[in-house]
């Protein structure tokens, strides 16, 4: 019984070992990356919500926090998302026997610049765009409406980071 603790430490010591240069995020980050810098996003969506551009930078740097050892600066970042929110509507998905909608869903797309100076072949911008359905009887007012924009920016980024850091 000895031997085997004995050996099983081992295999986990030269497991952990072994994948040292391994993130469980899948990021792939350079060495030399040591900062991220998100800037303000501009809503220029037609349908303007009040402080999204906020929610979704706290968002985002929240991701980048819990997601990577880099540090969030204010300027002269190492990496720098900027971009713009281009899209928040909310339109009918399914219809009912009365000619009302059964289900609606909030759409929201963001628009990102991603900049990397230590790997400028990195660069990209392109729309990121998430949704949420809800019952078309409801109003999306309150609680309803929190949950449904932190579940599209959860989703939202998510895709960023993959896009920018994991390289998927």
């Amino acid at each position: 019984m000895k031997h085997i603790k004995h050996i099983t430490l081992i295999i986990v010591a030269i497991s952990v070992l072994g994948c040292g240069a391994y993130s469980f995020t899948g990021a792939s980050i350079s060495a030399d990356t040591k900062t991220f810098q998100v800037n303000r996003f501009e809503n220029n969506s037609l349908l303007v919500e009040p402080g999204l551009e906020l929610t979704f930078r706290n968002s985002m740097i929240q991701i980048l926090e819990n997601q990577t050892n880099l540090n969030n600066v204010n300027s002269n970042g190492d990496i720098v998302y900027e971009g713009e929110i281009t899209e928040y509507r909310i339109s009918p998905t399914t219809a009912t026997s009365q000619n009302t909608a059964a289900q609606n869903r909030l759409t929201i797309t963001i628009k990102v610049h991603f900049y990397d100076k230590n790997d400028p072949e990195a660069e990209f911008e392109r729309p990121f765009t998430f949704f949420h359905d809800y019952p078309g009887r409801e109003q999306l007012t309150g609680a309803q409406k929190d949950t449904a924009i932190e579940d599209i920016f959860e989703r939202i980024t998510q895709d960023i980071f993959n896009a920018s850091l994991a390289k998927w």
